[in-house]
């Protein structure tokens, strides 16, 4: 495993609480980093702090729900009174929404997936831009999903959603005239909250574990990570 690979650098995970974005900002504290961790779930956010102190590392927390423009505006601030700069974006935070016939969608369920899984993070890359323009050879990891481009029935919120947000995420990354790096990771099949909600039949050991994704994305957040504006597909354990 890399060791201090992100030492000095500062990364802020949202959705950092559980699964996949508390996996990744721990991984990226075993290898140096300063994790901002944000979440709406105190009590995972504080088990994030224990563990990440009990491999040497660092943490700040910020208990905070991404669906309140309140939070939003008032981030860059409360970084910036602690923090020069952000050298790692990690835009994990996310909404299944209502798994059901397009026909059936509520507006509301709709609103709220889209407030999560687009409007927050687009509100975290205006916001954010200054802190990442700072940071050295700064790197931004989307997580995305397969239902992004391959259509399934009865995903439609979440589907739309994804693959708005991938074109947003490649679009600010095309923008960057070598500034920093921004890509977007597709996990698949993993061990999480989410995909147990959306599959309650499956055997979480037939699927990714968190940890192997969370090592992944602090691969991404390296300052040698040189792809840009690309969609990595982890490996699925079905091969598939």
């Amino acid at each position: 495993m890399p060791s201090d690979t992100l030492r000095n650098r500062t990364v802020l995970v949202t959705g950092a609480s559980r699964g996949i974005g508390y996996h990744a900002a721990l991984a990226a504290a075993k290898r140096g980093a300063t994790v901002i961790g944000l979440a709406r779930t105190t009590s995972g956010l504080e088990q994030l702090d224990d563990e990440v102190k009990s491999v040497g590392g660092r943490a700040v927390l910020i208990p905070a729900d991404l669906s309140v423009e309140e939070t939003l505006t008032r981030l860059p601030a409360a970084l910036e009174q602690r923090f020069d700069r952000l050298d790692g974006l990690v835009l994990n935070a996310g909404l299944l929404g209502p798994l059901t016939h397009v026909r059936d969608i509520i507006g509301k369920e709709w609103h709220e997936t889209f407030t999560i899984n687009l409007h927050a993070n687009l509100a975290l890359l205006k916001l954010l831009d200054p802190l990442l323009q700072k940071g050295e050879n700064a790197r931004v990891v989307g997580i995305s999903s397969r239902a992004a481009r391959v259509y399934k029935p009865f995903w439609g919120a979440y589907a739309a959603s994804k693959a708005a947000f991938e074109a947003l995420v490649k679009t600010y990354a095309t923008e960057q005239e070598g500034r920093l790096k921004a890509n977007l990771l597709d996990p698949g099949p993993t061990a999480t909250m989410m995909r147990a909600d959306a599959m309650p039949g499956e055997d979480p050991a037939t699927i990714t574990p968190p940890e192997d994704i969370g090592e992944r994305i602090a691969d991404m957040l390296e300052p040698g990570f040189d792809q840009n504006a690309e969609t990595i597909v982890y490996p699925r354990p079905d091969g598939k």
